[in-house]
C-alpha cells in the first residue's frame, strides 16, 4: 500500500542497477498493445502484474505516438490516464511516468500521483512544459525525435546521427536547467524508432556510450519496434528475441533504464547482463 510519499522522495536509483520501464498504453491506437489496456480495470491489473514482474518505474501513456499516428485532445488524454495512475498510485510507491507532451497534462498527472514526466518532444512541443517541470520538482526525459509522430518517418536522414543526438542532448540539457530545471533530475532518450532509419537505429545501440558520457541517465526504449522485425525477419509479434537481444546490448553498452512492455523476461535479461558487468 502507498505510504504517500512525495514524489521528490521516490528517487530512482539507477546507479544501484539498470531500472526497467514498464510501458502502459491506455491507448486504442499504440503500435504494439493498442485497445488491449484502455479500460482502467485492465490496465490497472496490467500495472499489477508488471509490477510482480519485476518493474522498476510504470510509464503511462494516453496518446499514441507510433509513426503516422494524430494527436488527441489535452481532455480526452487526461480522461484516459488520470484514473489509472490514481490507481496505480493508491496501491504502489512505484515510480510512476507519465508519457506526454503537453505541460496540463503533465501537471495533472504528477498531482495524481506520477514522478517522471516523458515528453517525447524534448520539451519543445508545449511552451509551458519546461516552467511545468521544474515547478512539479518531477524527472524528466528528454527525447530526441527528428519531426513529430504524425510525419517522423517520411525519408528520415542524418549526415551523422550520433553527433546530431548528442548535439541535441548538449542543448537541451543547458536549456532545461537555464528553465530552472534540476540537473540530477534530468534523464535522456535517443528516441530509437522516432525519425530514424535502420542504420540510424543500429548505430545508436551500438554508440550508447558516446551519449553516456554526457554524464546523465540514458533511457532506451527498443521494444518490439519495427527495425527489430527488419532486421530479424519477424512480424510484430515475433520480435521478443530481437528485443531481448537489444535490451541486452543497451544495458551492457551503458543504459541506466529500458522501457519495455515484457517486463519477466526483460528482467531476467537485465539481472544477467548486470551481474557480468558488475563481476
Amino acid at each position: 500500500m502507498s505510504s504517500g510519499k512525495a514524489p521528490t522522495e521516490r528517487d530512482l536509483l539507477w546507479s544501484h542497477k539498470p531500472l526497467i520501464m514498464g510501458v502502459l498504453n491506455v491507448t486504442p491506437d499504440s503500435f504494439f498493445d493498442g485497445g488491449k489496456h484502455s479500460a482502467q480495470e485492465d490496465a490497472v491489473r496490467h500495472a499489477s502484474l508488471m509490477i510482480k514482474a519485476g518493474a522498476d518505474i510504470i510509464d503511462v501513456g494516453g496518446e499514441s505516438s507510433r509513426p503516422f499516428s494524430s494527436p488527441v485532445s489535452t481532455d480526452e488524454e487526461l480522461r484516459r490516464i488520470i484514473p489509472v495512475i490514481e490507481r496505480i498510485r493508491a496501491e504502489s510507491d512505484i515510480p510512476i511516468s507519465v508519457d506526454t507532451c503537453k505541460a496540463r497534462v503533465a501537471r495533472e498527472a504528477c498531482l495524481a500521483g506520477a514522478d517522471i514526466i516523458n515528453d517525447i518532444s524534448g520539451l519543445r512541443n508545449d511552451p509551458d512544459m519546461a516552467d511545468t517541470v521544474r515547478d512539479l520538482a518531477a524527472y524528466v526525459v528528454i527525447m530526441h525525435m527528428k519531426g513529430t509522430p504524425g510525419d517522423m518517418q517520411r525519408a528520415p536522414y542524418y549526415d551523422d546521427v550520433i553527433t546530431e543526438i548528442r548535439t541535441f542532448f548538449l542543448e537541451r540539457t543547458r536549456f532545461a536547467v537555464d528553465c530552472g530545471i534540476e540537473e540530477g533530475k534530468i534523464i535522456l532518450d535517443p528516441g530509437i524508432g522516432f525519425g530514424k532509419r535502420l542504420e540510424d537505429n543500429l548505430k545508436i545501440l551500438k554508440a550508447l556510450d558516446d551519449f553516456v558520457a554526457i554524464g546523465r541517465p540514458l533511457l532506451v526504449g527498443t521494444s518490439m519496434k519495427g527495425f527489430i522485425g527488419t532486421v530479424t525477419g519477424s512480424s510484430l509479434k515475433g520480435r521478443i528475441e530481437g528485443t531481448l537481444a537489444s535490451i541486452a546490448i543497451a544495458v551492457w553498452n551503458g543504459a541506466a533504464i529500458v522501457r519495455v512492455h515484457d517486463v519477466k523476461r526483460t528482467s531476467k535479461v537485465v539481472k544477467l547482463v548486470d551481474a557480468i558487468k558488475k563481476a
